[in-house]
């Protein structure tokens, strides 16, 4: 061991009894603790809220969606199915129809998204039938020929319906706005009930059958056709190669750019968490200094005694950096031990609960990550780092001569 950071040790442990700069040492300790453990625990937190939002909207919807770039719709979905399940990465594929439409039951009414799938190509994409909770994914006609529609459950409560009862959907595309433009009605059967936690989707959402939608909206073909890839976080590359593949048919979006402003969002969010919480580091890192300024003030003659022994002053710096790396690497490693042991607590018995009414979950979502935990490993053993410059330099630069004289 060499002699520096021997002697670091012994300052920072200072045997002395009712020692007030072993105490403030351990409070520099705890600070960093404290602000690791912190920032470990939220910055997993954030990771559940991200990794519980993109389940949910990858429940929903697919990983990239292909629209027709110059025309209004794709004539040929099973051809282009086709060519598309041949490009590397791609495992299902579903065509849908996308429109807007105004929904009607006994009691209410409202404005909703309609989107005709078929329910075995549907599932293999996006897994919707996973998310109903009454009822099943059966959009085929009954007996009387009426069809089936698949709602949320928000959508659902707003219009008063439950499994089995009718609605019926108005639609004015195609219809030129003239003078008593009359608008397609039809007639549905509510055969399921979705929830899917996202609100957006549960209370503006419907799903009918590709041959009912395409008679109320007067569509030919489909409006779009979704893809299911072997890695979701590659779809962004893939959707790129589906793009310069076909320039002049489809337009290829994937996921993340469909959302972008919610994960960018959540993003910005996750920085500036990251750095609010950083500053109880940066207190601790504070503490630090004024520790080391006391034992530079408490130790100047074994200071003196060092240098006039043929220590030199790069060699008293280290002594007292030394000191605060010590600070920075066992309040980190505490800190881990104890953000670890905070997340594995809410994981393990669900302590922090949330409302569902308000939330999409009912208890508090943890994602732990190992490059989090190295990030901020290495950015409170920095700080604290450089806590200990202003005090090491004021060490090396003690002037023996004076040290002497006293």
């Amino acid at each position: 061991m060499r002699y520096e950071w021997f002697i670091a040790r012994r300052y920072l442990m200072s045997r002395r009894s009712g020692s007030f700069i072993s105490l403030n040492s351990f409070f520099s300790i705890g600070g960093v603790v404290v602000g690791v453990a912190a920032l470990i625990f939220v910055m997993s937190m954030m990771n559940g809220f991200e990794t519980e939002l993109r389940t949910r909207i990858l429940g929903v919807t697919s990983h990239i969606t292909v629209f027709p770039r110059f025309a209004e719709s794709i004539t040929d979905p099973d051809a282009a199915m086709a060519d598309l399940r041949k490009i590397d990465g791609v495992v299902a594929a579903a065509p849908f129809i996308y429109y807007k439409a105004a929904v009607a039951s006994d009691e209410s009414g409202d404005g909703i998204v309609v989107r005709g799938v078929d329910p075995t190509l549907e599932n293999a994409v996006t897994g919707l039938g996973d998310d109903i909770i009454v009822g099943n994914f059966d959009l085929s006609p009954n007996d009387e020929g009426i069809g089936g529609i698949i709602i949320g459950k928000s959508l659902a409560s707003s219009l008063g319906v439950l499994l089995g009862d009718p609605l019926v959907l108005f639609s004015l595309r195609g219809e030129k706005l003239r003078a008593g433009a009359q608008p397609k009605v039809k007639k549905f059967e509510v055969r399921g009930i979705f929830e899917t936690g996202m609100y957006e989707y549960d209370a503006s959402m419907a799903y009918i059958s590709i041959p009912d939608a395409a008679g109320l909206f007067k569509i030919d073909g489909v409006s779009g056709i979704h893809l299911k890839t072997d890695d979701f976080f590659n779809a962004d590359k893939i959707a790129d190669h589906i793009n310069e593949m076909y320039t002049d048919r489809y337009d290829a979006v994937d996921w993340k750019q469909m959302h972008k402003n919610l994960f960018s969002w959540m993003e910005l969010e996750k920085i500036g968490m990251f750095i609010a919480l950083s500053l109880i580091i940066a207190v601790a890192a504070f503490n630090i200094i004024s520790t080391l300024v006391m034992i530079v003030m408490e130790k100047r003659q074994e200071i003196g005694i060092l240098k006039t022994m043929g220590s030199i002053p790069a060699a008293v710096s280290r002594i007292f950096m030394g000191i605060g790396l010590a600070v920075g690497i066992v309040g980190c490693l505490l800190g881990w031990a104890l953000g670890y042991t905070l997340c594995w607590l809410q994981l393990r018995f669900n302590i922090v609960h949330l409302p569902p009414e308000i939330y999409f979950i009912s208890s508090l979502p943890i994602d732990m990550h190992p490059f989090d935990f190295l990030v901020v490993g290495l950015a409170a053993v920095f700080l604290c780092f450089l806590a200990t410059i202003y005090p090491a330099r004021r060490a090396a630069k003690s002037s023996v001569v004076e040290v002497l004289r006293q």
